[in-house]
């Protein structure tokens, strides 16, 4: 009987740690900016290898958009934005808790699929041959922001602006160049690198003193303050291994040396 109990205390034990584990296991809904695709699709695996028990299910789009959508109270459980101040007005208002952690600054590129960037400069948009030119939609893609204020920098805006088509965010702008909707257009260093675009052309790398400094942060949300997965993710961002795929990416902080 003695043993019978012990094996019945055991069992116990084993399936309480059991519970108790699947109870800790989360998936955390991320709303990340579309500049981080590719980094991201590198980046989910090696986290969810890191930490089994947690999931993470990524939704990229306009920083702006995402920015709304949390302030009317969208189930997001960590954003990461492309602008600084967006996470920032977030804490502000309550909808997410400090602290705002700066994951990279973000650089932007003149890139095209159908002709040789690296030999190009903004001064050679109003071209002819380029008929139509895509940005991302400046009011609500920081990513479009900077490229309209590295136009305005050049003395090119209100020269190409009759050429402009938008995306709706900088991952359907560079969408919009590849399938030649567009000859030419500014997109994110961070695309611009991957094979899947590297292949296809180089690009032209936009002096960053042209436009403000693209300061990308992220933040929990409100939503998702008490998500074990959120937070594991947010500290696994500040990791050699996560630093060295942003980096490779372009998206480097202070100190770091873009690969």
């Amino acid at each position: 009987m003695k043993n019978t109990g012990t094996r019945w205390c055991t069992a116990a034990a084993i399936a309480l740690t059991t519970l108790s584990h699947a109870a800790q296991a989360e998936t955390a809904r991320v709303a990340a900016a579309a500049d981080l695709r590719y980094a991201f699709a590198e980046l989910q695996p090696l986290f969810e290898k890191a930490h089994p028990a947690h999931k993470l299910e990524l939704i990229l789009g306009s920083s702006g958009k995402f920015m709304q959508q949390l302030e009317n109270g969208a189930p997001f459980d960590i954003f990461f934005s492309a602008d600084v101040t967006l996470p920032k007005k977030l804490v502000a208002s309550g909808k997410a808790v400090a602290p705002v952690t700066t994951y990279a600054f973000g650089r932007i590129v003149l890139w095209s699929a159908k002709v040789d960037a690296t030999e190009l400069t903004l001064q050679d948009l109003d071209k002819p041959e380029f008929r139509k030119i895509a940005i991302a939609e400046p009011k609500h893609a920081p990513y479009g922001a900077r490229a309209k204020e590295a136009l305005e920098h050049a003395g090119m805006w209100t020269k190409v602006e009759p050429k402009l088509v938008f995306g709706e965010n900088i991952s359907h702008t560079a969408q919009l160049i590849d399938k030649q909707a567009a000859e030419i257009g500014i997109i994110a260093q961070s695309l611009a690198v991957n094979e899947a675009l590297k292949s296809k052309g180089g690009y032209y790398l936009i002096p960053s003193e042209f436009h403000q400094p693209l300061e990308q942060a992220y933040a929990v949300t409100t939503y998702g303050r008490n998500n074990a997965a959120a937070k594991a993710f947010a500290k696994f961002m500040r990791t050699p291994e996560a630093r060295k795929v942003m980096t490779r990416y372009g998206l480097a902080l202070p100190g770091e040396t873009p690969q």
